[in-house]
């Protein structure tokens, strides 16, 4: 059952989702639960949706892409997590599309023609190694060292945490230091963006797998470097650019989000309305009550509110590559806002799925507490709720910088 208002999407983003679809119905609901409860990366999963070339949807056709826009892999990563694949379907790809748009715009001919093709062929899978545990969501202060050696190559020390998909992937999008922050005029200055390769068999290199709360089917990790060895050609871009070149992959990266989050809301809500029409107590469904009823009506009008924002949020990120009047301060700003918006809307349609189904809300079975547990991801990650009411707070009500 769909119940997502699809009037107003392009004929290319509907054919997305009915390919997509098609695809991820070959996965059903107790293939997640299952690769959820044991732990099992969905690796047959990621292998079906790169054999028809879906991990290459918003990169360019020279390198074996197809192409198309953010908008188009919204609508993609909406369509997994909308399928039964909640967050742990998404994050098993996510990566794939949005840390590698960066890459895309300023990696080098050779990391173009070598690395590109392999990720979206299947053959590279790809993790973002941006947050560390003593910064958080300060970028700007992460310690993380990338020093350049005598022979031009780079040893990488420090630390990252919530690194998804580093047990599986081969290849790393990195920010690191390659300047200490007194050493230039502004600290953006002193981050480079490197993509590395991830050879566990190497020194230098520790991963530590995080146990966590939900989508268990991915892995989480804290990731250790020690002197690690890194070719010079590791760098995209020139050395300080870092920050300003992975910027082009964050508000990528919260189009998706939203985009997962809404899957993630509407799988919910489906499952709940066709259960409140066949649950029966007293002699009639519990959907009957407005007590049931409302509530999932409420979680509706929720989701399609943020699926606007979420898409115009879409639109304007592709729009801008051809129109100079759009700002990238305005996508900030639609992007942070879709995201925050379609994150709320999940938990709220998560959490009144499981009390819609009562006790077997809790029960594995019914889909619906897995899909509550994942729901608090995107409410979380990559930038925290409040850290988004801080960016609206500054950047369009103008008020005092709080942080």
């Amino acid at each position: 059952m769909r119940i997502m208002e699809t009037t107003g999407f392009s004929e290319t983003q509907l054919t997305v989702r009915e390919a997509i679809s098609a695809i991820c119905s070959n996965f059903p609901n107790t293939y997640w639960q299952e690769h959820d409860e044991q732990g099992l990366d969905p690796t047959d999963f990621h292998a079906a949706l790169a054999k028809d070339g879906w991990l290459g949807i918003a990169l360019p056709e020279a390198f074996g892409g197809s192409g198309l826009g953010i908008s188009e892999a919204t609508m993609m990563m909406q369509t997994i997590a909308e399928s039964g694949a909640g967050m742990a379907g998404a994050q098993a790809i996510h990566a794939n599309v949005y840390a590698t748009q960066p890459l895309a715009k300023f990696g080098t001919e050779k990391q173009l023609q070598e690395t590109i093709p392999k990720i979206i062929s299947g053959e590279f899978r790809t993790c973002f190694g941006v947050t560390e545990p003593n910064a958080g969501l300060d970028t700007l202060r992460l310690s993380t060292q990338a020093k350049k050696q005598d022979d031009g190559t780079y040893s990488i020390t420090g630390q990252k945490i919530w690194i998804t998909c580093a047990q599986v992937a081969d290849r790393m999008i990195l920010l690191a230091r390659t300047k200490q922050r007194e050493e230039v005029d502004k600290p953006s200055k002193a981050l480079s963006m490197f993509c590395i390769p991830i050879d566990k068999s190497a020194p230098g290199l520790d991963m530590r797998r995080i146990k966590k709360m939900g989508g268990r089917a991915v892995d989480a990790n804290e990731v250790f470097f020690d002197n690690y060895k890194i070719p010079a050609d590791c760098l995209v871009g020139k050395e300080g650019e870092g920050f300003k070149i992975i910027l082009h992959g964050m508000n990528a990266e919260r189009c998706l989000l939203a985009g997962e989050a809404l899957g993630l809301g509407y799988a919910a809500l489906a499952k709940a309305s066709t259960y409140a029409r066949e649950r029966t107590v007293f002699q009639r469904p519990i959907g009957m009550n407005q007590g049931v009823a409302h509530p999932l009506a409420d979680a509706y009008m929720r989701l399609e509110a943020a699926k606007l924002a979420t898409y115009h949020a879409a639109r304007l990120y592709d729009a801008s590559k051809t129109d100079d009047s759009i700002r990238q301060d305005a996508i900030g700003v639609a992007a942070n806002s879709a995201k925050y918006l379609a994150a709320e809307a999940a938990f709220t349609a998560c959490e009144r799925a499981v009390l819609a189904h009562g006790g077997m809300g809790y029960a594995q079975e019914y889909d619906v507490e897995r899909w509550f547990r994942e729901c608090l991801v995107p409410r979380i990650a990559p930038v925290s709720r409040e850290m988004i009411l801080n960016y609206i707070g500054e950047k369009v009500l103008e008020l005092p910088r709080s942080y």
